[in-house]
């Protein structure tokens, strides 16, 4: 059976280290955040709002010049706790004692007389489980409304984002206060955590209390003789981490996420599997329609992009280095808000061809026109002259002829060669490294990044190269061909009633939708992010 909680318990651990989502160098740091929070609450005690005794016991976690971790204490002095840090976090992180986050408190004393059998729901250790567990409790405790607003009144009850955590028995759920709860609880048999400051996301703050890191705080350092159970001061006293605000907002969209997926978890392996490339294609074609990472204003548009592909491609074909496709075209959208393809000689209207709205920033074009050579084997010649030039060879020799089936060995084993003379015969078609390489006959849709060998390579027959005029452009077009809107593209040049097979000039064709250069970036590394998420998911269950 698959262990769905070792799953979640993994993302966590990923979440809370920095490694679930990218970090953002233009984020407020933590460290701000919390120096704002100190700011107001010492503005708080100005006012009467808050004792002095109310945050004598506040700290300040440091990092010294000895890149050890201190924590300065109201009284000046400075204690080194490095031993306490279980684990690195980024630098826009930071070490804080859950006190700087929340007002940590309880419930006034609501007496067994005042119970009723109906009215605002009343809610002991007991009801919180069930409500953190399943978002819901069939309550068998009230008080009357009356009761609840002089409580209301005079000491204030949970609000919304505030966090209600049982603090006897099962010690360490939580549940977080919803816009419209009502609700009064239990005078120590509950905590709240009163989000007081907005400096964390409740949502993040749940997940945090909820991953090891911090559970196994709260289980070592439980008080009772027969019931384990949470004070005050021992929940003020938790490490705590803080990441910058957007950062939290970002991981708890990218937790529900991985949620809802892990909801749809069965005990078949297989079906675990096929979640996991569903979920891959579905990240892949949200990357591809500009859903993945957000869009920059001060990003260049694609449009200029392409422009400085074209002039590189212009001087290339000046300098002999390739040759020009008159096939090529620009896709532009009018002044009538509708897309042209503008040719060599002529414009056509291309409004009909094109599947899915993108982003102002990006731009369509054929895939030839991103590219600086597309091409394959026979490019070098008739199948006459390529018999007599480039024997293939099972014994090693001058050049690897790399076909994809290589690549499921690594380049280990049933490898084919040829010769110099073959070798110097297929230059239009030799490989260097970098290049996408795939198979267009049979297995469509396979795509492969060419590994630099200490050996020369040139191109198998059934394969096509793609050589991108940088290496900063291969890997989105990479993960486009991979997308479900590329391989349906594959497909549909790969028409026929016997064996699928495309060639060369049609893969020219199809339709790429291209993000400025530094969306590119953001869109591979967040893909990375996330497919490694997916195969460490995929590798626990093995």
């Amino acid at each position: 059976m698959i262990d769905t909680a070792k799953l979640k318990e993994k993302i966590l651990d990923l979440a809370i280290r920095g490694k679930l989502v990218p970090q953002d160098p233009n984020d407020e740091p933590a460290s701000v955040l919390l120096e704002k929070i100190r700011a107001e609450k010492l503005q708080m005690v100005k006012e009467g709002k808050l004792k002095q005794k109310d945050i004598k016991d506040d700290t300040v976690i440091f990092v010294g010049e000895d890149n050890l971790h201190y924590e300065k204490f109201g009284d000046g002095s400075i204690k080194c706790i490095e031993d306490e840090i279980p684990f690195e976090i980024p630098k826009s992180w930071a070490w804080c004692r859950l006190r700087d986050v929340f007002n940590v408190g309880s419930s006034k004393r609501v007496l067994q007389s005042d119970w009723k059998k109906e009215g605002i729901p009343f809610y002991r250790a007991r009801e919180i489980v069930k409500l953190s567990d399943f978002g819901l409790v069939n309550n068998d405790l009230f008080i009357s409304e009356c009761h609840y607003n002089e409580l209301k009144t005079n000491y204030g009850i949970p609000k919304f984002g505030d966090l209600m955590v049982t603090g006897v028995g099962t010690i360490g759920k939580v549940y977080i206060v919803k816009e419209n709860d009502k609700f009064y609880y239990k005078d120590a048999s509950v905590l709240c955590f009163a989000n007081d400051y907005h400096a964390i996301n409740s949502d993040f703050a749940k997940l945090l209390l909820e991953s090891s890191f911090l559970q196994k705080q709260i289980h070592g350092q439980t008080y009772g003789n027969t019931v384990d159970t949470i004070t005050i001061s021992t929940a003020n006293n938790y490490l705590f981490l803080l990441p910058p605000i957007k950062e939290q907002n970002l991981i708890v969209a990218t937790i529900k996420k991985y949620t809802t997926y892990l909801k749809t978890l069965n005990e078949s392996k297989e079906n675990l599997i096929e979640s996991i490339v569903s979920l891959k294609a579905k990240i892949l074609d949200l990357a591809i329609r500009g859903k993945l990472v957000p869009q920059d204003p001060n990003d260049e548009p694609a449009d200029i992009l392409l422009e400085h592909i074209r002039k590189e491609k212009e001087e290339l074909i000046k300098q002999g280095k390739i040759k020009r496709d008159k096939k090529e075209s620009i896709i532009f959208k009018g002044d009538d808000n509708s897309y042209y393809e503008q040719f060599e000689k002529n414009t056509e209207k291309f409004d009909e061809e094109i599947p899915f709205s993108i982003p102002d920033s990006w731009q369509w074009a054929r895939l030839g026109s991103y590219t600086q050579k597309i091409t394959d084997y026979v490019a070098s010649g008739s199948f006459a002259s390529l018999r007599e030039n480039v024997p293939v060879l099972k014994n090693k020799d001058y050049a690897i002829m790399v076909k994809t089936a290589d690549f499921s060995n690594n380049f280990t084993q049933n490898l084919t060669y040829t010769t110099e003379h073959g070798y110097n015969y297929l230059e239009n078609s030799n490989l260097f490294g970098g290049e996408l390489i795939l198979s267009n006959i049979g297995s469509i849709g396979k795509v492969f990044i060419v590994p630099k060998l200490n050996q020369k390579m040139t191109l198998a027959p059934n394969t096509v190269m793609i050589k991108l005029l940088n290496e900063e452009h291969r890997d989105y077009v990479y993960n486009f061909l991979l997308s479900p809107f590329g391989y349906a593209q594959l497909l549909k040049i790969s028409g026929g009633t016997g064996i699928a097979k495309f060639n060369k000039t049609d893969l020219k064709t199809l339709l790429l939708p291209i993000p400025p250069i530094q969306e590119q970036d953001r869109i591979i590394k967040q893909i990375n992010n996330l497919f490694d998420l997916l195969s460490e998911v995929e590798n626990s269950i093995k």
